[in-house]
């Protein structure tokens, strides 16, 4: 069910890892962002929206890992935004996502995978700030809700999963404190923080989630074990 969470934003976790869709209501209609992940899922979350009664005008990726690329027929053919590199990276990679949401949700619809719009250069057609970074994905973002107070972060700051950096990409251990410094920057006009897996977190806990990512992150820098019990962990 839909869990209202700030005013005109509602969130929906998931049984597969506490993934989190993300609904923003506009004047024009709603936004999902990362909608997921089971197909029986989705059709509860396109029940949820038609209570809602306002039709779904845009979707939007925060990055091109398959759990954030799912659609369902039933939220209509609409945009559905990312930054230009998730976008391109979405979609060389587009048949590899429908493969892996296959294997973990069979009843996920695959044709819908992965079919992105890249955000126009020149307008923000989304509620809100788009923050890109270079964190744990190609053409992560964040989106910042600062009317509503809000911040969706993608697949950062979770209490359930460590951090994890792009192992494929260098600079990465440069490049996730960075992103830490830009979203924390816009965390101090928020009171929510929405995760893309794991619970929301508000106030105060908002903190803990940058401290407890940075301390991961720090301890592996210099060669330790960090002392983390989120999902995920080295061992």
């Amino acid at each position: 069910m839909l869990n209202q969470v700030a005013d005109g934003v509602w969130v929906r976790q998931s049984d597969w890892v506490w993934s989190n869709t993300t609904v923003v209501r506009t004047d024009d209609g709603l936004v999902l962002v990362d909608p997921g992940i089971h197909g029986f899922e989705l059709e509860q979350l396109a029940d949820d929206l038609d209570r809602l009664g306002m039709p779904v005008v845009a979707g939007f990726s925060t990055h091109p890992h398959w759990d954030h690329l799912l659609w369902h027929p039933r939220f209509g053919d609409v945009p559905r935004y990312a930054t230009a590199a998730n976008a391109r990276t979405a979609g060389e990679a587009r048949e590899r996502a429908q493969a892996m949401a296959k294997e973990t949700a069979p009843d996920i619809p695959l044709e819908p995978i992965a079919l992105l719009t890249p955000l126009p250069a020149d307008e923000n057609p989304l509620p809100g700030e788009i923050i890109e970074h270079d964190a744990h994905a190609v053409g992560h973002a964040a989106l910042l809700l600062a009317d509503r107070g809000v911040l969706v972060a993608g697949d950062l700051l979770s209490d359930v999963l460590i951090p994890l950096p792009d192992p494929r990409r260098p600079g990465q251990d440069q490049a996730y404190p960075a992103a830490l410094d830009r979203l924390e920057e816009a965390a101090r006009r928020v009171d929510v923080l929405i995760p893309g897996h794991g619970a929301v977190a508000r106030h105060d806990e908002i903190a803990a989630r940058f401290a407890v990512d940075r301390a991961y992150l720090e301890a592996v820098a210099r060669g330790e074990e960090p002392d983390d019990q989120r999902w995920g962990k080295r061992t």
